[in-house]
């Protein structure tokens, strides 16, 4: 596996922190703190409580990941 290779998984966000930090559950019901990517930021998509996202995971850190896409 190379280094930029991350895993896609799609969940629900279940809180929302500061500092563009959520609380993530994904479908096979593993929970995870993600972030959101810059061009989300860029383009100031805003997320609440209970949006369906797909998140990139890191294969070395399993419990962090990154927010790139909210579904409408």
């Amino acid at each position: 596996m190379a280094a930029e290779d991350k895993i896609e998984m799609e969940g629900e966000v279940l809180e929302a922190f500061p500092s563009g930090m959520f609380s993530v559950v994904l479908d096979n019901g593993h929970e995870l703190i993600a972030y959101t990517a810059g061009k989300m930021r860029r383009h100031r998509i805003r997320m609440a409580p209970g949006d369906r996202v797909k998140v990139e995971v890191s294969a070395y850190d399993l419990n962090r990941g990154r927010i790139v896409y909210r579904h409408r």
